[in-house]
Formats: structure tokens, C-alpha cells, sequence
């Protein structure tokens, strides 16, 4: 476990492995989601030098001269923040295919480079990929996770934890942003948020794309942050705005580009007809997006519907959050049919199991709560692992068939 940074970061583990095989690294995600810590904890112990091109200087000399650029590198090299250089990228795959040596680049990105085809084929076969997101809950907790193994496996026992109450209003208002984190809960944190959001539009978003209402981001984010959770109505998000629906869908386009909007595609199965075919839209981080729609702990204690929103959002970037270091590839999908069966998060292990979360900002269970998870059941067949209803109870408990009703803990302690 890494001892040298505040939090443990469990991707340092696939991180240093794929330094072993991979000739480039791209560690991406959310700017200030520490990037950039991770990727110097690695590097300075395996002796790579830093470069970071947002210096202007380092910047500039790579524009000027790719080729000249990347034929100067030392050995081992980490280039932070290398989407503000698309020019590089054909300079690095000709020097890696020069000398394809494990472990050459490590790159940071605050922009998912894979949805920029050229960028994307430059590196193919060349470049692995490690997402980073703001901390865990397990991480900020110092455990080792659990949930996604009890989860697969059936590993979850009967057993009786204390509810969290308010201190759940307060992770979903606090977020996972190491900065964000590190000052005084309420004003001092909304201001970062804040401050971030205005940053990231300014610099990255006007990189990215030559919009002509940048000032339309920021609303259109808070209002997506209202709708988190929800299905994704083009429609409703475009109303407060004079922009059409098209550019509406490219402006939602260009925040998942950033990490700030995530759209989770729906499960389909041939044995099931009436399926809703709908993404659902989720914000990249519950602090974010509390910020930006006025919300403190107490305040969202208080709204139950915007409660159990962004719970469902709280998990379902946990979940994602583990995902990124467990052993094996996790495909994420939500599932609702016609009849207004549903379940908030399916997971898909690769073809060999299939499993449901189901999320509840409720104190108690009962076996209505697994309708979703029971039609999940029947279609996926053999392939059901389990399925579990989350929810802010004290007992954790088997409700038979491969389902469970599970304390919201167990996401971050033992399951």
C-alpha cells in the first residue's frame, strides 16, 4: 500500500505494473484529482523526470518542435497535462515505435484523449490506460476494499452496523477532491468548487473546443447536477437556454470530455423486449455538484428527492472509483423496463457474471425493494451473481436467491 502520499491511492498498484510492459501510461481524469501526486509518488521512486506543459515555456517548445521536443526527453519521463499538446502525440508514438521500452511515459491527462480520434489512433497498441478519480471513500477511510468481491462472490454476512444519519448528507456534500478536502466543510469548500468549475471552463473547455457560450457551462452543469441520477432529457436540460438541442447534446459531449458528466448506458437482453433504451445522466463528483446547486448537509438531509439522487450518484462514483483498480474490467449500465422495473447500477464482469445495486436513502428494507433486482435476475439467468438494495440501515442481511440488503458502510468498511 502506498505510504508516501495523504491518502493511499489503490491505482498505484495497477499503475507501477503496467510501467513493466506498457512503453506509455496515461493516467486521466478530473484536474486536482491527484494526478499528478500519483504520478510523481511513482515516478520519483523509479527515477522519471517531470515535465509539465502547463508551463507555458515547456508548452510552447513542444508546439514548435514535436519531434525535437520528444527526441530530447530523458530516458524516463513524466509529461503532465499532455492534452494541451495534441501536436505531440505523433511525435511520441514514432519515438516509442523507435524504441518500444516498457515504461518510457508516464502521461497525465485532465481531458479522456480516447474520445479524440486522432489522438486516440496515434497511441493505439502502444498506451495503456489508468482512469484516476477524486478519493474514494475507502481511501479516504485507509481500507482496503471489499464491496465488489462480497459483491461477485456472495460474500455478504448477516451483521448489524450503526446507521450513518447526517454523516451521509455530509460524504455526499464533502466529495472526493484532495483540495477540496483539505479546507474547512461549507463556505471555504463551496468556494473551491466554485473556483474550479470557473478554471476549468476557461482553460481546458476553451482548449478543447471553440465555443461561442462558454458562460452557458457553468448553468448548464448546475443543472445537470439537479438532474443527476435521472435519465438524460436533452429536452429539459436546453429549456433555460437559447441554444438548440444539438448543441446542448455536444456542450454535455464536451463536460464528459472533462470527467464532469458521465452518461451510464442502459442494460439490454434479448430476453427481456420492453427496455428502456435511455442513458442516465450522472455528475462526476457529489461535491461538485452540491456546490453548484446551494446544497449543504443539512439542507440535503432535508430534500429527500435531491437526497436520493445524488445518493444513488454517491454510489454509483464509489463504485467507479473501485472499479478503476479492480483485477479484472468492470462494464457499467443501468436496467429499467416499461413496467417501471429498474435498477440503479448493473456490472457486468466481463460474460461471466452479471450483478445489481440498487440504492436507498431509506432506514428500512423490505422485499418490494428487490423488484428491480428480481426481473435483473430472471434475464441475466446463469449469469446473476447477486444483486443488493443499499441503504441506510443497521443490518446487512440475506433476502435469499443471490439478494441482499446491505448497510451504505459496507461500501467503505467490512462488507
Amino acid at each position: 500500500m502506498p505510504t508516501t502520499t495523504l491518502y493511499p491511492r489503490y491505482a498505484e498498484a495497477p499503475l507501477t505494473e503496467a510501467l513493466t510492459d506498457s512503453p506509455v501510461v496515461l493516467i486521466h481524469g478530473p484536474r486536482q484529482c491527484g494526478k499528478t501526486t500519483l504520478a510523481r509518488v511513482v515516478g520519483d521512486r523509479m527515477g522519471y523526470a517531470y515535465i509539465n506543459f502547463d508551463d507555458e515555456v515547456a508548452r510552447g517548445a513542444a508546439e514548435a518542435d514535436p519531434a525535437g521536443f520528444v527526441a530530447d526527453l530523458p530516458t524516463r519521463a513524466i509529461l503532465d497535462e499532455v492534452q494541451r499538446v495534441p501536436t505531440l502525440f505523433t511525435a511520441l508514438k514514432t519515438s516509442v515505435d523507435r524504441s518500444r521500452v516498457p515504461g518510457r511515459f508516464i502521461m497525465t491527462g485532465s481531458a479522456n484523449v480516447l474520445l479524440v480520434p486522432k489522438l486516440a489512433d496515434s497511441l493505439a497498441g502502444r498506451i495503456q490506460i489508468q482512469r484516476l478519480y477524486p478519493l474514494a471513500q475507502c481511501e479516504l477511510a485507509r481500507r482496503a476494499p471489499g464491496f465488489l468481491d462480497a459483491l461477485f462472490e456472495g460474500g455478504f454476512k448477516t451483521r448489524q452496523t450503526e446507521r450513518l444519519g447526517v454523516q451521509l448528507a455530509e460524504r455526499i456534500v464533502a466529495g472526493g477532491y484532495p483540495a477540496a478536502l483539505a479546507r474547512q466543510a461549507g463556505r471555504r469548500r463551496t468556494a473551491w468548487y466554485r473556483d474550479y468549475l470557473d478554471a476549468l471552463v476557461q482553460r481546458d473547455v476553451r482548449d478543447l473546443a471553440r465555443i461561442s457560450s462558454l458562460d452557458a457551462l457553468p448553468r448548464l452543469l448546475a443543472l445537470a447536477a439537479a438532474q443527476t441520477a435521472r435519465l438524460l432529457n436533452v429536452a429539459d436540460l436546453s429549456a433555460p437556454f437559447q441554444l438548440s438541442r444539438p448543441t446542448i447534446r455536444d456542450y454535455v459531449t464536451l463536460l464528459e470530455r472533462v470527467f464532469l458528466l458521465e452518461t451510464l448506458p442502459p442494460w439490454h437482453s434479448n430476453r427481456l423486449s420492453r427496455l428502456v433504451k435511455t442513458p442516465k445522466l450522472h455528475v462526476g463528483d457529489t461535491g461538485l455538484a452540491c456546490a453548484l446547486v446551494g446544497m449543504d448537509p443539512a439542507g440535503l438531509a432535508a430534500d429527500r428527492p435531491l437526497l436520493g439522487q445524488l445518493l444513488e450518484t454517491f454510489v454509483f462514483q464509489e463504485l467507479r472509483r473501485q472499479a478503476s483498480w479492480y483485477e479484472d474490467p468492470l462494464a457499467f449500465f443501468h436496467f429499467r423496463d416499461k413496467d417501471g422495473s429498474e435498477v440503479d447500477i448493473v456490472m457486468e464482469h466481463g460474460a461471466r457474471a452479471l450483478a445489481g445495486v440498487e440504492v436507498k436513502a431509506a432506514a428500512t428494507v423490505t422485499a418490494a425493494d428487490f423488484r428491480g433486482l428480481r426481473k435483473l435476475r430472471e434475464a441475466a439467468g446463469r449469469r446473476f451473481a447477486g444483486g443488493v438494495v443499499l441503504y441506510d440501515g443497521e443490518t446487512s442481511a440475506s433476502f435469499g436467491d443471490g439478494l441482499h440488503a446491505v448497510s451504505l458502510r459496507a461500501l467503505w468498511e467490512t462488507p
